[in-house]
Parts: structure tokens; C-alpha cells; sequence
């Protein structure tokens, strides 16, 4: 059962930490997790909410500080997580049958990524170690380090690229 709390009046959605199926991640394709695996595979991090700036020529992907108006900048979730593609078109909802197209613009320790290219999670990840909070105390995540979107002119992006993010 998916989870969600309010926090400062909006409902924020919190993927599930049980699954029938110990280290599912390791055992189970992709697209044979229930939808409570396939959530709870995300690690909490926030990046995949980041502004992203890639360069047409080389491909290559620079992250910055500037965040979805969704994300909330307090607990790295989606403040409205189950309506998000409705209000923000170009949200890239992740799914078994997209991973292979976005895989290269997600953060290299995104749970996603990790699992469709073949390898285990982070140490710090709340599946393996049991605290939904462990990617924030990892300092792995975009917690308290993000702008909003509506903050920052298009212009100005290049301006919060955060180095050695990925």
C-alpha cells in the first residue's frame, strides 16, 4: 500500500518500504516488480526533479539546483505525486518500458539506473537499510539545496549547474 503524509498542508507521497520479496532488486527484472517494488525503489533523493541542461552535441548531462515546482525542498518528495503528470506535462514518469530511454540523464546512484544496468543499490539506501531517512543522512540527497523553478529565468540556468553532481 502506497503511503502518503501531509506536510505544511500538501500531501506528499512516500514510497512503501515493505515487500513481500527480500532483495526483490536483485532477483527480479524490471518489469516484473509490483508497482509497491517498483516504488520503493526510489531512494528519496530528488535529483531526477532537477533542472538538467544537456549539451546537443556530446549528449552529455549537467545537473543544476533548480527544482520541478513540485519538489518538495523539505523531504525531496513530489508534493503531488500521483497528479504530477497532469500539472507538469513534461514530467518523465519513470517505468519499466522508459528506463532504457532516460536512464543516461538520471543520477548515477538512482536505484532505477543502478538496477536496469545491473548493479546493487548504494549502502545508504532505504531498502537496504531500513530508514526511509538514510539518503537524506547519506547527504545524498537535493534535501534543503534546491530553487524552485519559478525563481530562476530560463537564461539563468547555466548559472546553478552544480558540479560533480550526478
Amino acid at each position: 500500500m502506497n503511503s502518503v503524509f501531509a506536510l505544511q498542508g500538501e500531501a506528499v507521497y512516500v514510497p512503501p518500504m515493505s515487500t513481500n520479496r527480500k532483495n526483490f532488486w536483485k532477483t527480479v527484472p524490471l518489469d516484473q516488480m509490483t508497482s509497491d517494488e517498483w516504488e520503493a525503489l526510489c531512494d528519496g533523493c530528488g535529483k531526477c526533479c532537477l533542472v538538467k541542461l544537456e549539451d546537443e552535441d556530446t549528449a552529455e548531462v549537467a545537473y543544476t539546483n533548480v527544482a520541478c515546482k513540485l519538489l518538495d525542498d523539505a523531504t525531496c518528495r513530489c508534493s503531488q505525486y500521483d497528479i504530477r503528470k497532469s500539472i507538469v506535462p513534461s514530467c518523465v514518469v519513470i517505468t519499466p518500458e522508459t528506463i532504457k530511454d532516460v536512464a543516461y540523464w538520471m543520477p548515477s546512484s538512482c536505484a532505477y539506473r543502478l538496477v536496469f544496468e545491473g548493479y546493487d543499490l548504494p549502502l545508504w539506501h532505504p531498502l537496504v537499510t531500513g530508514d526511509a531517512d538514510s539518503t537524506h543522512k547519506a547527504d545524498a540527497s537535493m534535501i534543503g539545496r534546491t530553487v524552485p523553478e519559478y525563481e530562476v529565468d530560463d537564461d539563468e540556468l547555466e548559472d546553478f549547474v552544480v558540479e560533480g553532481l550526478q
